[in-house]
């Protein structure tokens, strides 16, 4: 249905209209995380054209002065050849000699061309997006087909991918249907063999696939949602099993905080939205209760809500969560800008009433050490409670794990457990169930000073007193 962009080391122009209610800094923020997406899908970012005004233009987003001076651009014009290109009173015909000469001439500026491609950062209509390829004489792709792109080329899993395609296929189709438009009469056909009614055009038939292959994978994540609830159970089979799951706006570190918590080898990368799939490891050296910790699909700003609602059995990790540890980029700027979109996505997935604990990662990337003294100063005050920290710090590591133990540590009590010699096949239940503070042995058996859930104590004590036949 969408064939895949070959985009790797391509050229590209970022594209903005700034409206009235939008700051330069937001503008210049925003800008920039663009420019990152596009680096994420290999294209290297060769120039940035913006344009104030009232609205967009109804009809290719830029206005008219705004458009051309892109064209020439692009087209890697000098100001001669727009001046040559620019419309006369009377045309003249151009024959023979002459015509060669401006052949010529066109074939050579198809060489200088200085971008292959102009990234919108908004998402415009299809219309627009035609009438702005045309004029311009390169590809167009407004901020979600880039976005999704992305997710098309990062997807891993089998729901992952199934998501994206039904998001890109949700995109694809009002396109299409602009497409058909301008199809006129000849996107209209007689009926006959290859699936088609009396009547049907090529456009209504394209969108019948589209809908029906939509309904098809929708079944598919159906099934596979299925599945991951069925593994979610089992998971939760285990006693005292505690879940963790780290959430934050892409490329705050996440998984770098998740290989340096679980000893895993995820994937880590300096690119927007390089995890895309879930993946689930264990907090170690493993304690009592047992910890899972869950790597997480990152947010942004205006992310395609098909892209939010197709994620969103994705992000049932962070919604099913004990704890969430919201991993936040301290090095940008913006990161305030940050966390609200953060929070936004989180009430749309249900997930903002599971306690949460601020983390301030990347502090290393701030200033020298004094600076970043100071700035972690104002982070604790700023945020109450907050952790300041570097993932590739051991030390920092070690705190963060420390407050994770004591967050599931909360509900757990102490006890004394008494376990004779003809009871000692339960030692491994125990010490996989109990964080055994003390250990004392004597004639009639040992004796356990322990720290455990309260029902998991109380079944100890059960089974002991059966394991020495007292009924």
């Amino acid at each position: 249905m969408s064939k895949e962009i070959k985009v790797t080391s391509q050229r590209a122009v970022v594209v903005a209209v700034q409206l009235p209610t939008v700051s330069d800094a937001e503008l210049e923020s925003s800008l920039d995380e663009l420019r990152e997406l596009a680096k994420t899908l290999g294209f290297k970012v060769v120039a940035t054209v913006t344009q104030k005004r009232g609205s967009f233009d109804a009809t290719a987003y830029l206005g008219a002065g705004k458009r051309e001076e892109l064209r020439n651009f692009v087209q890697g014009k000098t100001e001669d050849d727009a001046t040559e290109d620019a419309p006369s009173a009377a045309p003249i015909a151009r024959h023979g000699a002459a015509a060669a000469r401006e052949a010529a001439k066109a074939e050579a500026r198809s060489d200088t061309s200085q971008a292959d491609f102009v990234l919108v950062d908004h998402e415009i209509s299809p219309s627009q997006a035609r009438n702005l390829e045309n004029e311009i004489g390169c590809t167009v792709m407004d901020r979600t087909m880039v976005i999704l792109e992305i997710f098309h080329r990062h997807a891993r899993s089998n729901a992952a991918r199934a998501q994206v395609e039904i998001a890109r296929l949700r995109y694809l189709a009002p396109r299409l249907r602009e497409a058909a438009k301008l199809a006129g009469p000849q996107g209209r056909q007689r009926s006959g063999v290859g699936g088609r009614g009396a009547g049907e055009g090529a456009g209504e038939a394209d969108r019948r696939k589209i809908r029906d292959r939509i309904a098809e994978l929708q079944e598919e994540i159906i099934a596979l949602d299925l599945e991951r609830k069925t593994q979610r159970a089992r998971r939760q089979e285990g006693r005292g099993l505690a879940r963790v799951a780290l959430i934050g706006y892409t490329n705050a570190g996440k998984s770098t905080l998740m290989r340096a918590l679980t000893g895993s080898e995820v994937l880590v990368a300096n690119k927007l939205f390089a995890t895309l799939d879930t993946t689930v490891r264990a907090l170690v050296p493993e304690g009592v209760p047992r910890v899972l910790v869950s790597d997480t699909v990152g947010f942004i700003k205006n992310l395609p809500h098909d892209l939010v609602a197709s994620f969103k059995s994705t992000l049932e990790e962070a919604a099913e969560a004990s704890l969430l540890l919201h991993v936040i980029d301290a090095s940008d700027p913006g990161f305030e800008r940050q966390i609200e979109v953060t929070e936004k996505v989180l009430a749309e997935i249900d997930a903002d009433k599971v306690p949460r604990l601020r983390v301030f990662n990347k502090i290393d990337r701030v200033g020298d050490a004094k600076a970043q003294a100071k700035f972690a100063k104002a982070l604790r005050a700023q945020f109450p409670k907050c952790i300041v920290m570097s993932a590739v710090d051991k030390d920092d590591v070690a705190k963060m794990h420390a407050a994770i133990r004591a967050f599931f540590r909360k509900g757990l009590v102490r006890a004394e457990l008494f376990m004779p010699w003809s009871a000692q096949q339960l030692r491994g239940e125990l010490f996989e169930n109990c964080e055994v503070l003390e250990e004392r042995a004597d004639t009639e058996g040992t004796h356990f000073r322990v720290r455990g859930e309260r029902k998991d104590i109380d079944g100890l004590r059960e089974r002991i007193v059966q394991a020495q036949g007292i009924r």
